[in-house]
C-alpha cells in the first residue's frame, strides 16, 4: 500500500548552487529528482511539502500539494523523508511508527515515522517523542559535489525504473549493440547513423526527445523529455539529461538539471548542470587532475579547501550561468548562480554568484541585465519567469552583493 510521505528541506548550508532556486528534493540527482525518484522506488504518496521560507512559493507553483503546512484531515501515520537523501534506503522503508533514521556522523535526521503530532515538532526540530536508530552509512548531500558521490548507483535504480516498460524499436539504420535494455519511447525520434551502446548498462530515451545523426550513447545514460543530442555527439556512461535540453560534443558523468544548453564541441565529464546555462562553443572542463589525486575543493567563495573524496570531479554549474566561446574549466569548480564569463584564463576554484567576468576585470552582475539576458533565454523555451521565481533570484542577487 502506498505511503503518504512528507518531504522535507531542513535547508543545510553549502549546498548551494544546487538549491539556489529549488528544494533539495527537487535537484536532479540522477534521470529524476530526489523526489521523483523515492517516489516511483519505494511507492510512496507525498501529501505536503516542508521548505525554507524563500523557497515556499516556486515551490509552491511546481506542486498540487500543501507547502509548509500538514494536509488537512486524519492520516494517521506519516513517513518523513529529509530531501538530502537521494537513495532509496531499504532502512526508511523499514522504519517503525515512532522511529527516525539519523545519519551517525552528523545527528541529521534521514527519516522518520510518526503521527501528526511528533511529525509537527520534528519538522520544528523536536524529535523528544522519537525513538532513534542510527545509520553508519554517510547518505546525505552535504556538499553540492556529493551528487558525484551518489550518482551512478541513483542513476542505476532510475534505468531500473524507466525501462521496466518496453518502448519502440530503434529503426532502420540504426546501430544497437551490448545486452543491457534500450527504451524508446514512441514519440521520441532517433535518426539512422545513431549508435546505442548498452554494453555496460541501459539506456533511456524519453518522450519527445531526439537524437540527432551520428550521435553515439553510451550507458548508462538517460536523456529525458523534450531534449536534442546534436550530430556526432558521444553521451558516455552515468549521464543523465533533463528536459528540454540541447547537448553536444563530448558528455561523461554529467547531470543536467533541465532546460540548459550544451549545443557544440567541447567535453564536459563529470559535473552537474543547472537550468538556464548556456556554455558557449568549445567550452571544456578537467575532470582529473594531472597528479591522479582526489579533488580538492571550496564549498564557497572564500571558504575552506575541502577533499571531496572524489578522483574525477568536474565543475558544479549553477543556474543562469553563461560562459564565452572557448572557457575553459578546471577540476573541481565551482561556479554559482547567475554568473557571466568571457575570460581567456581558465575558470578555477569557486566563483561567487553574479558575476561578471571578462579579461578587463571582474564586477557584480546588474540585476535588471541579468533578468534581461535570463528573459530572452527563457522565452526561447517558451517560458516566462514567475514573479516568485523573481523575488528568489532577486534575493540571491541580494545577499550576494552584501
Amino acid at each position: 500500500m502506498p505511503t503518504s510521505t512528507i518531504f522535507f528541506d531542513d535547508d543545510a548550508p553549502l549546498l548551494s548552487p544546487l538549491t539556489d532556486t529549488r528544494a533539495s528534493f527537487d535537484v536532479r540527482t540522477g534521470a529524476f529528482t530526489t523526489l521523483g525518484r523515492l517516489k516511483r522506488a519505494l511507492d510512496l504518496v507525498p501529501v505536503a511539502l516542508f521548505v525554507p521560507p524563500r523557497l515556499r512559493d516556486v515551490t509552491n507553483e511546481g506542486y498540487a500539494l500543501p507547502v509548509n503546512q500538514m494536509p488537512e484531515g486524519a492520516l494517521g501515520e506519516l513517513l518523513l523523508i529529509n530531501g538530502r537523501c537521494p537513495l532509496p534506503l531499504g532502512q526508511i522503508i523499514d522504519l517503525p511508527l515512532g522511529a527516525r533514521l539519523v545519519e551517525k556522523s552528523t545527528g541529521h535526521t534521514i527519516a522518520a515515522r510518526a503521527n501528526t503530532a511528533d511529525a509537527n515538532r520534528l519538522l520544528d526540530g523536536d524529535a523528544s517523542g522519537l525513538t532513534t536508530r542510527e545509520l553508519d552509512a554517510v547518505v546525505l548531500l552535504r556538499r553540492a559535489w556529493n551528487v558525484r558521490t551518489s550518482r551512478d548507483p541513483a542513476i542505476k535504480v532510475d534505468l531500473t525504473l524507466l525501462t521496466a516498460a518496453p518502448g519502440k524499436s530503434a529503426g532502420p539504420g540504426t546501430y544497437q549493440i551490448g545486452g543491457h535494455p534500450v527504451v524508446i519511447d514512441p514519440t521520441a525520434n532517433v535518426y539512422p547513423s545513431v549508435v546505442l551502446n548498452a554494453e555496460a548498462g541501459a539506456i533511456y530515451i524519453g518522450p519527445g526527445a531526439t537524437i540527432r545523426p551520428h550521435a553515439v550513447l553510451s550507458g548508462p545514460c538517460a536523456v529525458m523529455e523534450h531534449s536534442t543530442v546534436m550530430e556526432h555527439a558521444h553521451i558516455k556512461a552515468n549521464t543523465a539529461i533533463g528536459p528540454f535540453c540541447k547537448v553536444g560534443g563530448e558528455i561523461g558523468g554529467t547531470i543536467f538539471q533541465g532546460y540548459a544548453n550544451k549545443a557544440h564541441e567541447g567535453h564536459l565529464g563529470d559535473s552537474w548542470i543547472g537550468e538556464w546555462v548556456n556554455l558557449g562553443a568549445g567550452t571544456t572542463n578537467s575532470n582529473l587532475l594531472n597528479t591522479y589525486t582526489p579533488v580538492i575543493a571550496q564549498a564557497e567563495p572564500g571558504g575552506p579547501r575541502e577533499r571531496t573524496g572524489e578522483t574525477f570531479l568536474g565543475a558544479i554549474i549553477g543556474d543562469h550561468v553563461k560562459t564565452a566561446i572557448s572557457t575553459r574549466i578546471m577540476t573541481g569548480a565551482i561556479l554559482h548562480a547567475g554568473s557571466m564569463f568571457a575570460r581567456t584564463e581558465p575558470l578555477s576554484a569557486t566563483i561567487g554568484p553574479f558575476t561578471w567576468a571578462t579579461d578587463r576585470g571582474v564586477q557584480p552582475f546588474r540585476f535588471d541585465k541579468f533578468m534581461e539576458i535570463a528573459r530572452t533565454m527563457m522565452a526561447r523555451r517558451h517560458v516566462t519567469p514567475t514573479d516568485s521565481m523573481v523575488r528568489v533570484l532577486q534575493g540571491l542577487h541580494q545577499e550576494a552583493a552584501g
